[in-house]
């Protein structure tokens, strides 16, 4: 994981982990709970030629990365936590997911009232809003909020800072490819936002555009604080690579369609 993420990415994994520990100190130790309930997978004999990757899956923390060569695809990825905050027990004092939370808003908070009005879906949050989670591969959905061609220079860097917190997780030299092509398609680049713009708001935001969905959901409070209301302290993200290429599947078939066309016609 060290070598195929960023330092912050592999922190943030670390901590969501500890605080899945914490968690289980909360939910007297339940069983599906806990800092080292996650399993590792190699898919693939790791190669400098041939495809192959890697998965880390438990609770509130999946990294699908792929790699083929120096080609890397990391997604679906899914990120959260509750709570979000330690503030007892072993791991007191770690937090994460503020940066996504924090950056969200200051975006929201940029627009003026007419890019607001367009941005915002709803005015009202009453439960979970996240729609390309577990079992929702190549989801079918449709652009809606506000184009990035309709933002101002000022406000496209907040936008880019927003979605640069969530590539920023893959190493360095492969985050940096990864937002070269973001910028490509910026224009076509669509933002959402669902409930309030002040600083203690609960909302939901997602950014959506040919090559990324970027999904980030304050969520109810499940156990064991069960609530019919979403909380800051219950965060839900989701990275995805929209037109079938979730899990490097565009990548594979270029792949493979060579050695196919090889064997049926030799040369």
């Amino acid at each position: 994981m060290a070598a195929s993420l960023s330092a912050k990415g592999l922190k943030k994994s670390q901590d969501i982990m500890r605080l899945n520990g914490t968690l289980a100190e909360l939910a007297n130790n339940y069983r599906e709970y806990g800092e080292w309930l996650y399993w590792i997978t190699i898919m693939g004999e790791p190669s400098s030629k041939e495809p192959w990757g890697w998965q880390i899956d438990g609770h509130h923390l999946i990294i699908n990365y792929f790699v083929l060569g120096d080609q890397v695809v990391m997604s679906p990825v899914f990120l959260g936590s509750e709570p979000v905050h330690a503030t007892s027990g072993k791991f007191k004092g770690i937090i994460v997911m503020q940066d996504e939370q924090d950056k969200g808003l200051s975006l929201i908070q940029a627009l003026n009232g007419q890019q607001q009005e367009q941005a915002i879906l709803s005015d009202t949050k009453d439960g979970n809003n996240a729609l390309a989670q577990a079992y929702w591969d190549n989801l079918d959905l449709d652009y809606a909020g506000i184009p990035a061609s309709r933002l101002d220079e000022e406000q496209k860097e907040l936008l880019l800072s927003v979605i640069e917190e969530f590539v920023g997780n893959m190493s360095e030299a492969h985050g940096k490819l990864k937002m070269s092509e973001v910028k490509k398609h910026l224009d076509r680049t669509y933002f959402v936002w669902i409930d309030g713009m002040k600083s203690d708001s609960v909302f939901y935001y997602r950014i959506h555009s040919p090559v990324i969905l970027i999904e980030f959901d304050h969520q109810r409070r499940v156990a064991p604080f069960r609530s019919r209301l979403p909380s800051r302290d219950h965060i839900h993200a989701v990275v995805r690579t929209p037109n079938g290429n979730d899990y490097g599947k565009s990548l594979l078939r270029q792949h493979y369609k060579p050695h196919h066309d090889d064997h049926e016609h030799p040369h």
